[in-house]
């Protein structure tokens, strides 16, 4: 399977119940992120990949990030957007999108 072929894919991949840190005006933690990604992608295509978040992202329902994916197979770099689709009971719902093309 392309890179390309594996990003499509994953083009859309959901993220449930992340724990948030602390009271009003909670953040979910850049590894954290990290990590629900890699889980819900692992869990999508069989196969782990690397994540890395450089920024804690807000829990406000929109709120995003952007984060960038290894896996082997890719032909490259891909970036990926987290966006907090929910946070119900102290727990961020996120969506995650990984870009079509590697990064240049």
């Amino acid at each position: 399977m392309t890179g390309t072929a594996l990003a499509r894919l994953l083009a859309l991949v959901p993220v449930y119940a992340v724990g948030l840190a602390g009271c009003g005006g909670a953040t979910v933690a850049a590894s954290t992120v990290a990590t629900a990604a890699e889980d819900a992608l692992e869990q999508q295509v069989g196969t782990r990949p690397d994540v890395s978040c450089p920024h804690d992202v807000s829990a406000t329902v929109g709120a995003t990030t952007r984060c960038t994916l290894t896996a082997q197979g890719l032909d490259g770099t891909y970036g990926i957007t987290v966006t907090v689709r929910s946070v119900q009971n102290g727990k961020a719902h996120f969506d995650v999108k990984v870009d079509d093309q590697p990064q240049g």
